[in-house]
C-alpha cells in the first residue's frame, strides 16, 4: 500500500485594498522611504480598515477564494485551522468563525497562535489528519492584521507589519508529491525579545497598560535579527541535509517576509540563487502567520507538478521551523 502523503491542491489569498506607503509612513514617524527600503525592503504594506473589522475578515475572503477556485463544497470540509496572533477575540477562535461564515458546517476548527512560524506549524498539524487516514479534505489559514497591534509613533514596527491572509487547502495523495518532511523549533527565551506584554492573563487590560501602550508589539530588533538569521536558515540547511537536497534539487524558497537581508541570508545558507527565492515583501511587509501563503497565492500560476519547494519562518516566541514539499499540480 502507498503511503498517503497530504498535498496542497489549491491556494486562495486576501489582502485589503488600503495601501500604506512607505511616503506616508514618513509622515507619521522620523523615517525615509530609503531607510525603510534599504533596511527592510518593504516599500507598502495593506491594512484593514472601518470598525468591528477584525481577521476574521481577511480570513473569511481568502477561504472564500480558495473554495471558488478549487470548486469545493465547504460541507466537504473536516476542519479548519487559522494560524493568527490576532485572533477577533480571545475566544471564540476566530477558526469558528470563519468556518461558520463560508458554511464548513460539517469541519471543526480551531486557532493556532505561534507567531511568525504559525502557518507552517499549522500545516504540519493539517499534514498529520490526512496522512492518519481520518480526514480528506483540510483548510489551513495564515493570517493577520497586525495594524490592529502596532503603534503608528513608534517606527521600529510600525515600518514593518502589514495585514493580510492565505489559505491553503490539503487533501491525501499516494503519488510521489506533497509534504515530505517538517522541522520545528521554539525557544521561549524569545519572550524577552519580541512580545505583546499586556492583554493576557498575566497582564489583563487595565488604565494601566492602555496609558503605558503595553498592548502594542514590542520588538528589539537587533536581537531578533541575530536570532532569525541564524536559526532560519540552519533549520533550512537542516532539512535539505535530512532529505539529501542540494541547492540545485530546489526549485523555490518560500520564505517568511520579515526582512530582505534574513531571506538572502536564508538563501545564501541554502546555495539557493535569487531567482529561486518567492519575494512579495515589498508590497505587503510583515503580514506575521499570513505571508507565506500569499507568496503561494502570488507565485501560485508559476508553480509546477513536481517542483521541490523549502519553507522557512521564524516568528516570536521564538518559533521557527521548515518544510519540504513537492507541488502536487499545475495551475492553469
Amino acid at each position: 500500500m502507498n503511503k498517503i502523503r497530504a498535498a496542497i491542491t489549491g491556494v486562495g489569498g486576501y489582502v485589503p485594498d488600503y495601501i500604506l506607503t512607505n511616503q506616508e509612513l514618513e509622515r507619521m514617524v522620523e523615517t525615509s522611504d530609503e531607510w525603510i527600503t534599504s533596511r527592510t525592503g518593504i516599500k507598502e504594506r495593506r491594512i484593514l480598515k472601518g470598525e468591528n473589522q477584525g481577521v476574521s475578515v481577511l480570513g473569511i475572503a481568502a477561504v472564500k477564494d480558495l473554495l471558488a477556485k478549487t470548486n469545493t463544497d465547504p460541507k466537504e470540509i473536516d476542519l479548519v485551522l487559522f494560524a493568527t496572533v490576532t485572533a477577533d477575540m480571545t475566544f471564540p477562535a476566530t477558526a469558528n468563525i470563519v468556518a461558520t461564515s463560508v458554511g464548513a458546517i460539517n469541519a471543526f476548527s480551531y486557532d493556532m497562535g505561534a507567531a511568525c512560524s504559525g502557518f507552517i506549524y499549522a500545516l504540519t498539524t493539517g499534514a498529520m489528519y490526512i496522512e492518519s487516514g481520518r480526514y480528506k479534505k483540510v483548510v489551513v489559514i495564515g493570517g493577520d492584521k497586525m495594524s490592529s497591534i502596532i503603534n503608528y509613533k513608534d517606527r521600529t514596527t510600525c515600518i514593518i507589519f502589514g495585514d493580510g491572509a492565505g489559505a491553503v487547502l490539503l487533501e491525501p495523495t499516494t503519488e510521489d508529491v506533497g509534504i515530505i518532511d517538517s522541522l520545528h523549533r521554539s525557544d521561549g527565551v524569545g519572550e524577552q525579545y519580541l512580545k505583546m506584554p499586556a492583554g493576557g492573563s498575566r497582564m489583563p487590560a487595565s488604565h494601566s497598560s492602555v496609558d503605558n501602550k503595553q498592548h502594542y508589539v514590542f520588538q528589539e530588533g537587533s536581537a531578533v535579527f541575530k536570532f532569525a538569521v541564524t536559526n532560519m536558515a540552519d533549520i533550512s540547511a537542516k532539512i535539505m541535509e535530512r532529505n539529501n537536497l542540494k541547492g540545485e534539487d530546489i526549485t523555490w524558497l518560500a520564505p517568511h517576509q520579515a526582512n530582505k537581508r534574513i531571506i538572502d541570508a536564508t538563501a545564501d545558507r541554502m546555495g539557493i540563487t535569487e531567482e529561486k527565492v518567492m519575494m512579495n515583501i515589498e508590497k505587503y511587509g510583515n503580514t506575521t502567520a499570513g505571508t507565506i501563503p500569499l507568496l503561494l497565492w502570488d507565485y501560485e500560476k508559476k508553480l509546477k507538478k513536481g517542483d521541490n519547494i523549502i519553507m522557512a519562518a521564524f516568528g516570536g516566541g521564538f518559533t521557527w521551523g521548515s518544510v519540504y514539499l513537492k507541488w502536487a499540480y499545475n495551475s492553469n
